[in-house]
């Protein structure tokens, strides 16, 4: 429009200068349809209340006490249950799933009276067989699966790491390390299916700072942050993102303990920038973010969460 005008006002307007005109506009046009694409896309993505557009089937795995080694009751264990929550409440339909049938039917149950949508399938994650179960099942009630969210833990062995048994280190990796890469691997080619996906692996600030009376449990969820990094290139080719979620000290069935401990809440008191135990629902946020489209952009990253535990280069 300026170039038009200034042709006009310009006495010595001619044939030739009138050529460019086509082109100035063809040019405006190109250039409102490249903002118009830019534009649609951004409104187009949804944000962390709806998950995703399509049906979303959400496997959140684990009621595992990750420092006994007991099996609490689901409703105890809040991390998982607030993921699933939290995912429910997005809009998406989730799987939780546990090795006891009484945990699965009490997290069914209290989501169910929410009125989200949940299906409860019983699995015990370091069984090959029932790891294959659950996704076939999940996938043939829900028609897909789009989102793994994996929190399943165990530590069978309190104490001096160098008495720690080869059936200890067996234990641990296999339900820690092991479980979880081979859950990702049957739930991969379904993800792939429906166009995209999204894996959470939920980790422990003890992966940066290990514990060595725990020391087994530790070097295991050190290695799922290696495992998020070597999975993220040959997932990414298949539209999947990976990430890690390294939660510091939670209110849970466990912390509850540590909070009668005076002199122990005050070292953490002393070492995090805020001083108190975070909550499970600040896990849960920061997971269905992470499974959901806002954070398309993010993938083989570990995210802390402890209160500014681990804030320092």
């Amino acid at each position: 429009i300026i170039y038009s005008l200034l042709l006009c006002a310009n006495k010595s307007l001619n044939i030739e200068k009138l050529v460019f005109l086509p082109i100035f506009f063809i040019g405006i046009y190109f250039c409102f349809l490249r903002h118009k694409k830019r534009s649609d896309l951004r409104t187009s993505q949804p944000s962390g209340e709806c998950i995703n557009e399509r049906t979303n089937t959400i496997t959140v795995i684990g009621v595992i006490d990750e420092l006994t080694a007991r099996t609490y009751d689901v409703c105890r264990v809040r991390i998982g249950l607030a993921i699933a929550r939290r995912l429910a409440q997005h809009g998406a339909h989730v799987v939780v799933s546990s090795r006891t049938e009484e945990h699965v039917a009490h997290a069914a149950e209290e989501l169910h009276a929410e009125g989200l949508n949940v299906t409860g399938i019983v699995c015990h994650v370091g069984d090959a067989d029932q790891r294959t179960k659950l996704i076939k099942e999940t996938v043939s009630k829900l028609g897909g699966l789009d989102i793994l969210v994996l929190n399943a833990a165990v530590n069978p062995y309190v104490g001096p790491l160098l008495n720690a048994t080869a059936e200890v280190w067996d234990k641990v990796l296999d339900v820690n390390l092991k479980a979880p890469f081979l859950f990702v691997k049957e739930a991969a080619p379904h993800m792939k299916e429906r166009g995209e996906g999204a894996v959470v692996f939920i980790s422990s600030v003890t992966a940066y700072f290990p514990n060595e009376d725990i020391g087994p449990y530790c070097v295991s969820k050190t290695a799922l942050l290696g495992l998020t990094k070597a999975l993220s290139r040959p997932l990414a080719a298949m539209n999947i993102r990976v990430n890690n979620v390294a939660p510091g000290l939670i209110e849970t069935g466990f912390s509850a303990g540590l909070a009668k401990d005076e002199k122990m809440m005050q070292m953490f008191r002393n070492v995090t920038a805020i001083p108190r135990a975070g909550y499970p629902e600040e896990v849960a946020s920061l997971v269905s973010f992470l499974c959901s489209r806002d954070a398309g952009y993010i993938t083989g990253q570990t995210m802390v969460v402890d209160g500014g535990g681990i804030s320092r280069l």
